[in-house]
């Protein structure tokens, strides 16, 4: 059983998702969002991110993390922050276990079949995957299908270390 933390960055609002995991079946442990005030100056608002990543981390224990890439946004200014939230979140993350990332394309493909997936099939897949009584906010969904999304690459993954080893013991 593996425990994946699933995070969908954001600097105002960042979803997490704790998922379990034996390669067939998948629960969901956790999900939510981290909100920072948007008054807030940007230094503090990262600050806050990774404090409450951190304490996420400290009281679900995930054995890997997966995050989504950074994607190409019209405004340069909103993807500046993102990526600086982004690294404080990998950061966070990184500190006690391996992290993993995906596009959000590879995201919605794993989860809904289709990488154009919209965010409400996004969120009725992980519903439907994990079992839960109702769509969760919007942030949480994505964070859980990101942890979906690994959990279903773990295979492969771990097939890549396995060859890279053995390659690297010859």
């Amino acid at each position: 059983m593996a425990r994946i933390l699933g995070i969908d960055p954001g600097s105002r609002a960042t979803g997490y998702g704790v998922v379990d995991t034996d390669g067939q079946r998948s629960r969901a442990v956790h999900f939510g969002v981290i909100r920072v005030p948007t008054d807030a100056s940007l230094s503090r608002r990262l600050n806050l991110l990774h404090e409450g990543l951190i304490a996420i981390i400290d009281e679900y224990s995930p054995d890997e993390a997966a995050i989504e890439e950074i994607f190409t946004a019209k405004n340069a200014r909103s993807a500046l922050v993102l990526g600086h939230a982004r690294g404080v979140l990998l950061l966070a993350a990184g500190r006690s276990c391996e992290v993993h990332e995906y596009a959000a394309r590879k995201v919605k493909k794993a989860v809904a079949g289709y990488g154009q997936a919209d965010k409400q099939q996004v969120g009725h897949m992980v519903k439907t995957l994990l079992g839960l009584p109702k769509v969760p906010a919007q942030d949480a969904a994505d964070a859980l299908a990101i942890a979906l999304c690994h959990a279903y690459a773990r295979p492969m993954h771990a097939r890549t270390r396995a060859a890279l080893d053995q390659a690297m013991s010859r």
